[in-house]
């Protein structure tokens, strides 16, 4: 099936009867969704912030916002970076959180990225959410958000990064504008536990896990454990302390909490051709792949290189946080070595002018175009960090993946392309000559890895719509209604032990303690009366 399909039907097309049938009953579901997504608001204004400085994350929020421009929309971007290309159609400004960028830079010099693998669990969950309390307050005392703040202007509706950010959620209130949510990693605990959505941790690992849904007893066990962990550091330490930024920055508000728990819809970046199928509660919302664009013309020196490349490419990045120039020797040579041995034409990201002993056959570019490079035909392997955007565009493209998860999110993305079977993994510590080279040719010469990543590709574009006219659908969807509270469960509006059972489960056991405890009284009384009774039947 073609890339640029979006509905596809199970019928075979050599029959002219079912291909009729096809193309008839097409044209009006098409003309139908169309008229919703074109039927919107026209001219709103849209304020999101992306405050988190990593440019992956800044792709997500600014290709949401330029769609939405695109659709005439007036829409205001804070983030650390800048749209270098804004969209001619509609209205695009940039509220820059300067400094923010350097900041990363300098903390990434004092710290090893690659070091991050060997944090502990149970450390690196409160290593984010410190991180993300002092950057929230950095954002909201930023001077280009206090102009904005003190300004006299009006939005339509506020667009929040959901990134254990809860502060930043009272810029909606502030404005008296209804709020959506937008998880860069589709469905996660800090997620879930703002809409009331059922996360079992028998099949759901946590996101900081490299677990599939087919745990072990102990992998279910600690997941359990980091669940209630999680639960626990939410509720008891990091809501109290946004709620403090709250309190401080937004005095006039509504309380923190009617804020906190008051999302109207949640935009996921997650599909099921991509990530593991859960639970949703109705204001969740998918639209994975929504960032990845048609491919556009390759520089020159590329497209040549891509073209002439007989056996084939493999393309190599570890991303935008993480940098291959900052790879260990050790590291570095592996990668040298292996790849030196390769028929196949290597495409690298490498950050620095020089690549050391760089062989014949490797072209290195501080900053390659990586979706227009997995569109290219002779692209036959990708060497990816595991990040959730490199993922979804090598499914979207077709082409299997090697994945070395370091940190984050990482090592679950790769857990997921082993089990779906487009790709392997190799954890970091691991990567050596040996080891790259027998992953790398397993890859290159298994036709199945191939195979599975044309699948997943073909599930990812087998869609009714667009995933950005979806996207574009339930924001002016939100708009139009002035939010969305009747697509709210239940759940969001109890209290923890009530929503985990606590109340119910110290009642029945407070039952059964009590029925015991009669029980026993009752056979104590009846033994002191009958043993006098037989004494004396003995004595008689």
């Amino acid at each position: 099936m073609s890339k640029d399909n979006t509905i596809a039907v199970s019928i075979h097309p050599s029959h002219s009867f079912y291909s009729q049938l096809q193309r008839n009953t097409m044209k009006p579901i098409v003309l139908f969704f169309t008229s919703l997504v074109l039927c919107g608001v026209n001219g709103a204004k849209i304020l999101a912030i992306f405050p988190v400085p990593a440019r992956s994350h800044y792709i997500l929020g600014s290709a949401l916002m330029r769609g939405l421009a695109e659709r005439g929309h007036d829409v205001t971007m804070i983030s650390p970076f800048s749209e270098k290309n804004p969209p001619k159609n509609g209205s695009y400004r940039d509220v820059v959180l300067t400094g923010f960028l350097e900041e990363r830079e300098r903390r990434s010099k004092e710290m090893d990225m690659f070091e991050m693998e060997n944090l502990n669990l149970f450390m690196l969950l409160p290593f984010f959410i410190n991180m993300m309390i002092e950057s929230t307050e950095l954002t909201l005392n930023h001077t280009n958000v206090q102009t904005l703040l003190n300004s006299d202007e009006k939005f339509d509706l506020v667009i929040v990064e959901q990134f254990m950010n809860e502060a930043l959620k009272g810029l909606a209130p502030y404005f008296n504008a209804p709020m959506i949510a937008f998880s860069t990693i589709g469905a996660n605990t800090w997620v879930n536990m703002l809409v009331g959505n059922p996360a079992p941790p028998s099949y759901v690992p946590d996101a900081l896990l490299s677990y599939s849904s087919n745990m072990t007893l102990y992998e279910r066990t600690l997941n359990t454990m980091n669940y209630v962990y999680a639960e626990m550091l939410y509720h008891f330490y990091s809501f109290p302390r946004h709620e403090q930024l709250y309190k401080k920055y937004f005095p006039n508000n509504p309380g923190f909490y009617d804020t906190l728990y008051n999302a109207s819809i949640v935009l996921l970046n997650s599909h099921s051709s991509t990530n593991q199928p859960v639970p949703y509660v109705p204001n969740m919302i998918d639209i994975g792949g929504y960032h990845v664009q048609p491919p556009k013309s390759l520089p020159n020196d590329l497209q040549e290189f891509l073209d002439n490349a007989k056996d084939g490419v493999i393309y190599f990045s570890l991303g935008s946080n993480l940098k291959s120039a900052d790879l260990p020797p050790t590291k570095r040579n592996a990668f040298l070595r292996t790849f030196s041995k390769l028929k196949q034409k290597i495409l690298w990201k490498w950050e620095e002018d020089v690549l050391p002993d760089q062989p014949l056959n490797v072209k290195v570019g501080k900053w390659l175009p990586q979706q227009d490079i997995l569109a290219h035909p002779n692209v036959k392997l990708f060497i990816s960090h595991g990040g959730l955007l490199s993922t979804i565009e090598t499914i979207y493209h077709g082409v299997p993946v090697l994945t070395i998860p370091v940190a984050g999110d990482q090592k679950l993305n790769a857990q997921r392309v082993v089990s779906q079977g487009f790709g392997l993994s190799l954890g970091y510590k691991a990567v050596s000559e040996e080891t790259l080279t027998q992953k790398v040719k397993e890859l290159l010469e298994n036709p199945m890895y191939g195979k599975t990543a044309k699948s997943k590709s073909e599930i990812l574009h087998d869609r009714l719509v667009k995933p950005m006219d979806t996207a574009a659908y339930w924001v002016e969807y939100v708009i139009r209604h002035g939010g969305a509270p009747h697509l709210r469960v239940a759940g969001v509006d109890l209290p923890w032990y009530k929503y985990m059972l606590v109340d119910v489960v110290a009642f029945i056991s407070a039952i059964l303690l009590l029925t015991v405890y009669v029980f026993s009284k009752i056979m104590h009384m009846c033994i002191y009366f009958i043993k006098p009774t037989k004494q004396k039947l003995k004595r008689n």
